[in-house]
């Protein structure tokens, strides 16, 4: 049967390793109807904003800005938190708090108009949005896949480390997740999995019919 009025609709978080492909996934359950809140997207939008570029540019100086100082060098501010914790957590006072009110005010969006939610939030436990979450997606991948992932992104070989070190052990991630998704593999065959979760929630109620 479907949800009821009365039941908020389903809220879907992602998690696992740095360079996993959870956006990949997370696209996938968009596919299905499901409304993608990308907290990358947010970040980026948030770290735009001209009070934050001036916050991050008096903790960390012009070289984290481009050579325009409009924008923010992505690339270099990276290198500057993910080797110092101090530094990533002034980062974080800086823009977590903006970024989480962003994300709420989606959240609160889709259930007002009644529709289910994918969490594409890198930080998911660690920002304790899961606590939002009816069901916790593991995105699995092989250490080496996410390794050449990360090199074509241009990282260095110890910043996929660097970055993972900032972040819950990813069998702290498993153990506290719903369902597990194998991204290993082609495209599809992740897409196989979402559609039969999907299925099984729709016929539990939990989702509307298509």
């Amino acid at each position: 049967m479907p949800p009821s009025d009365s039941e908020p609709p389903l809220i879907v978080g992602l998690c696992g390793g740095v360079a996993s492909g959870k956006s990949t996934i997370a696209r996938l359950f968009e596919e299905h109807g499901l409304e993608r809140i990308d907290a990358d997207a947010i970040a980026r939008a948030v770290s735009a904003e001209p009070a934050v570029l001036q916050a991050i540019e008096a903790r960390f100086g012009r070289a984290a800005l481009d050579p325009a100082g409009t924008a923010l060098d992505r690339a270099a501010l990276g290198r500057l938190v993910f080797a110092d914790a101090a530094a990533r957590r002034d980062l974080e006072a800086i823009t977590h708090p903006r970024i989480r009110v962003r994300i709420e005010a989606a959240l609160a969006a889709a259930r007002a108009s009644g529709r289910p939610v994918v969490l594409d939030v890198p930080l998911l436990f660690e920002g304790g949005l899961w606590e939002r979450c009816d069901e916790i997606g593991f995105v699995d991948v092989p250490d080496a896949v996410r390794g050449a992932r990360a090199a074509a992104r241009g990282w260095d070989a110890g910043e996929l480390a660097r970055r993972e070190a900032a972040q819950l052990p990813l069998a702290v991630k498993r153990s506290r997740s719903t369902f597990i998704i194998s991204a290993a593999g082609p495209v599809e065959y992740s897409r196989r999995q979402v559609a039969r979760l999907i299925a099984s929630w729709r016929a539990a109620g939990r989702l509307p019919g298509r």
